[in-house]
């Protein structure tokens, strides 16, 4: 019953040989307005009115939802810019050496009734490896809404057990995003990474060791994993907006690989002080996301509707035991880039060890 989400509900038999797409022509003059759909073997709990509200935003095609998973390597993954729109598709196999944001297509969609323009009959199609590109290719607009709420395909051996797990102890319905819910913000470099110093590059990014062990962890609780972190670089000249982005890429893709992943990166291009060679002018401000600032933790509260008391902030600079107290979360500050601070709640070693401390913590 749909009723109470204001959508009517059609269920459709996939024909197999018709494919996932082709099957929507079985119930094509049923089909008068934008609809909702998913697949079945999916196990899912997500607030629906958000996704309606993000729909609604801006006129598209199709918004598809998307997130994070622990296996992106055999997921059919999507590129985004800045405004939400989707710029490409890249469904599995991969090619071994894609570096990929780890935004996969969740296959839950609200699709624009003249989708069936795109979906050939009687011919097998595939949204992700067919009919979406062919949409793309049409200058049409794909919009992807991005969701840290529990959408898992139960449909392997592996997964089904996991899945009964977290249903029976209610962890799927917890991380609905109507609920409150922890997150650990985390500073990238010094704390995710080896500190490239002055001459970030993609090439010298390399993760620290229990790096991937500690978000796994996080993954594996309720808390969501958020990177935090000041990226001044960019404004000081040294560093383009692309080559942060393609760090960032990096970063997600060797999480990945160990089948870990992070909810969400905010990065801040600003710095106040002016007077570097080929710095970018516009740049060169006092902002109100800077850390120890909290305007990237705010953009993270309203996209994920979470709870600061509960949260947790790990970094290795007093500017990030700052910016967490101003969030009004817990601190935890790792590493020796600094002798003391006055904003520390807890002092620990490295990551790996600052997580465990938060999950004893948090029994």
């Amino acid at each position: 019953d749909g009723s109470k989400w204001g959508i009517k509900i059609h269920v459709v038999i996939e024909s197999a040989p018709l494919g996932t797409a082709g099957a929507l022509h079985l119930i094509k003059d049923q089909l008068q307005e934008r609809f909702l759909m998913f697949y079945g073997d999916v196990v899912m709990d997500f607030d629906i009115a958000s996704f309606q509200k993000f729909d609604l935003e801006a006129e598209s095609m199709a918004s598809i939802l998307v997130h994070p998973n622990n296996h992106p390597y055999d997921s059919d993954l999507i590129e985004i810019d800045n405004s939400h729109k989707v710029t490409a598709f890249l469904p599995k196999p991969h090619p071994q050496d894609l570096i990929y944001r780890n935004l996969v297509n969740a296959a839950v969609y609200i699709l624009s009734n003249r989708i069936i323009d795109y979906i050939d009959e009687g011919v097998a199609s595939d949204f992700g490896k067919n009919v979406f590109p062919r949409v793309l290719s049409a200058g049409k607009t794909i919009r992807a809404y991005h969701s840290a709420e529990y959408i898992k395909d139960m449909g392997t051996k592996d997964r089904f057990p996991n899945i009964c797990s977290d249903f029976a102890n209610g962890k799927v319905a917890r991380l609905n995003k109507q609920n409150p819910r922890p997150a650990i913000f985390l500073d990238r470099d010094g704390v995710l990474n080896k500190d490239m110093d002055s001459s970030p590059s993609f090439e010298k990014f390399e993760l620290l060791t229990g790096v991937t062990e500690a978000i796994k962890q996080i993954n594996q609780s309720d808390f969501l994993s958020i990177v935090i972190t000041n990226q001044p670089m960019i404004a000081k000249g040294f560093i383009s907006f692309a080559e942060v982005e393609q760090i960032h890429k990096k970063l997600e893709t060797l999480l990945g690989e160990e089948q870990a992943y992070l909810d969400a990166i905010y990065y801040c291009p600003h710095h106040p002080d002016k007077g570097f060679t080929g710095e970018i002018p516009e740049l060169k401000i006092k902002c109100r996301c800077r850390k120890p600032d909290i305007g990237m933790f705010e953009e993270a509260q309203k996209e994920f509707n979470i709870d600061f008391a509960k949260s947790w902030m790990i970094g290795d600079r007093e500017s990030d035991m700052l910016a967490g107290k101003n969030a009004g979360c817990h601190t935890i500050l790792v590493g020796n880039t600094i002798q003391s601070s006055d904003y520390a709640d807890f002092r620990c070693a490295n990551l790996e060890e600052a997580v465990k401390l938060i999950m004893e913590k948090t029994k």
